[in-house]
């Protein structure tokens, strides 16, 4: 999907990023887990207020399932859609599944917000956006906008807006991030579903002022970045932006090609995601 921030203050330390969703399935409790030597469940979501919270229509989502490279997708989520977090594959989504089933272990996977918040804390290490923004469920889909929590001028704002999809059949089948929605700061390049190798060129559009665009691109097996570009000045209108990044050893079927901006309230205030293939 083009289901597409330096920080001011550190806050609490969470898990930096999810490990193999084998490991996901060994925990039981009733908040988000994100798997790593320590793990710590992220904040519990806030609820929208004030103006500004509601989702603007997606301008340009950088998942559209139409640029995804043919027989790349898994039919369990739709066509074109690739999975990004927590799962890597719909093996693993099933055997959170029976796991679930036979003892109710991670019930957060049931739950977009959480999902959603857990994805941006947690694998991402995004710590200041711990906030719901908006929220829209239909059927097998939901879009999750999320923002910063501090400070205080940021409250109403949406950082990015996440898009999940039900992995596999079932009510209970856990919801899985594909990408983001995108309006004023997109990811089109590389385009999504396609298979990249290093050096990868990133690029897309962006309204602001003054902005600082970092690349990082990450698999959900990794606790740290594979690569990492920094720091691509930018601003305008709709202005085109590009980036090239180096990674290396990716061993996850998709990667997570990530692209955050900020500096003016905190470090990261938006950011976009696409995915790409390494086989």
């Amino acid at each position: 999907m083009n289901l597409r921030l330096r920080p001011t203050r550190p806050l609490h330390l969470l898990v930096a990023a999810a490990a193999a969703a084998g490991l996901l399935l060994t925990g039981c409790g009733g908040t988000p887990e994100t798997p790593a030597p320590t793990s710590a469940p992220p904040a519990t979501p806030r609820t929208p207020s004030g103006p500004g919270t509601a989702t603007p229509p997606p301008a340009s989502p950088s998942h559209a399932p139409a640029t995804a490279a043919p027989g790349a997708a898994e039919p369990a989520l739709g066509p074109g859609l690739q999975p990004v977090w927590p799962f890597t594959t719909l093996a693993q989504a099933q055997g959170w599944q029976r796991s679930h089933r036979e003892g109710g272990h991670q019930p957060w996977h049931l739950d977009a917000e959480q999902t959603a918040l857990s994805f941006v804390r947690g694998y991402l290490g995004f710590r200041e956006i711990d906030r719901v923004s908006s929220r829209s469920v239909s059927g097998r889909h939901a879009r999750i906008g999320v923002g910063l929590g501090n400070p205080e001028e940021a409250r109403r704002g949406t950082a990015a807006v996440i898009h999940l999809v039900r992995y596999g059949t079932g009510a209970d089948a856990p919801w899985e991030v594909v990408g983001t929605d995108d309006t004023t700061f997109s990811l089109t390049l590389p385009a999504y579903g396609s298979r990249a190798s290093s050096p990868l060129r990133a690029g897309g559009r962006i309204t602001g002022v003054d902005e600082s665009i970092r690349v990082e691109v990450r698999q959900p097996s990794s606790p740290r970045p594979l690569g990492t570009a920094c720091c691509t000045p930018a601003g305008g209108s709709g202005t085109p932006w590009n980036a090239t990044v180096s990674y290396t050893r990716p061993t996850d079927p998709v990667l997570t090609v990530v692209a955050s901006t900020g500096g003016h309230l905190a470090e990261v205030e938006r950011f976009t995601i696409t995915a790409v293939r390494t086989r």
